[in-house]
């Protein structure tokens, strides 16, 4: 029977189960919404999907892994601070290994693993220095450094959402700073740009849509139809993500880096406007050596990167070589 191991996103609304085997593929699945944002309530849905995702696999399923946001420490699964949940050092993983005493349980930050799983299985398939970025309601990410993970000190490394990019004139981020590189260049900071733009298009189609439903999605789609308010705020949109990527080259100098999350789906409509931007702002690194890419594995990526680092016991990149 195949090796395949339980791949768990838990997000601020649902909690997702997948058997994940060996080859990074994805067997089966099983989901539910998160309500209640208790540890007791959270813990409770989360054994619950993974129980019938193990009853439901055909593989020889031997461990956990779980994909949280927050700041956590790997070595013992206790989520020290996780803003999404409003939680202070909750042992997540003891919890869950109480319910499933037989299985190794892994707990790290959901960014990283999505970085593992798309390192390990996706689009940075035989790189050594690969970086991540989700983009969505913020911005995640974490990178691989001469085939290695990093972690950092306090388990902080990777994150790029959180570096200041308009420090005097940028939107107020949810941490607290002014600026940040998520507040800027996320899809909240899209709809921002839009919003910031508005009083110049009065006659905009987009002032139609009622501002709470206003969303990303809608204002990539009337830049990409040509609407002069939608591509204005895009184009301001596509300046903060270049240069927020050009530092990330200046930071960690990726061979590769992947931009995931629900802003990537814009594709070469994204990337085309992206790429001269961050060439333009690139000096201490060679011009034309770091691609910027499509993240291949999608919303599967964290399930998948917490699968594999509960079979291989971490956030392990690239396993040793056997002689």
């Amino acid at each position: 029977m195949a090796r395949a191991a339980i791949g768990v996103d838990l997000g601020g609304s649902h909690v997702m189960a997948a058997v994940v085997d060996e080859a990074g593929a994805i067997t089966g699945r099983e989901e539910r919404d998160v309500i209640d944002r208790s540890p007791a309530a959270v813990v409770e849905a989360l054994v619950a999907v993974v129980r019938t995702a193990i009853d439901g696999s055909k593989h020889d399923v031997g461990a956990i892994g779980i994909g949280s946001p927050g700041n956590i420490d790997p070595s013992t699964g206790t989520i020290r601070y996780s803003p999404n949940f409003g939680w202070e050092n909750v042992p997540l993983g003891d919890r869950v290994k109480a319910a499933f005493p037989k299985f190794d349980v892994f707990v790290g930050n959901d960014a990283r693993c999505a970085t593992l799983g798309e390192y390990v299985h996706g689009i940075g398939q035989g790189t050594k220095d690969f970086a991540l970025l989700t983009l969505g309601t913020g911005i995640g990410g974490g990178f691989v450094s001469n085939g290695v993970m990093a972690i950092g000190h306090q388990m902080g490394a990777g994150e790029f959402g959180h570096h200041q990019i308009r420090p005097d004139t940028g939107f107020v981020c949810g941490c607290g700073k002014t600026g940040c590189f998520e507040a800027q260049a996320s899809g909240t900071g899209l709809m921002r740009h839009a919003l910031r733009l508005a009083p110049s298009f009065p006659r905009s189609a987009l002032l139609d849509v009622p501002r709470e439903k206003l969303g990303s999605k809608a204002i990539r789609k009337a830049a990409q139809a040509g609407d002069q308010h939608g591509l204005a705020a895009f184009a301001a949109f596509c300046d903060d993500l270049a240069l927020g990527l050009a530092n990330v080259i200046a930071f960690v100098n990726p061979e590769i880096i992947a931009l995931g999350g629900g802003v990537s789906s814009a594709g070469d409509f994204l990337l085309d406007r992206v790429r001269p931007l961050v060439e333009a702002r690139t000096t201490m690194v060679p011009r034309g050596t770091t691609r910027i890419v499509r993240a291949t594995l999608g919303n599967d990526a964290g399930a998948v990167g917490a699968a594999t680092a509960a079979m291989r016991g971490g956030l392990i990149a690239q396993l040793p070589l056997v002689a």
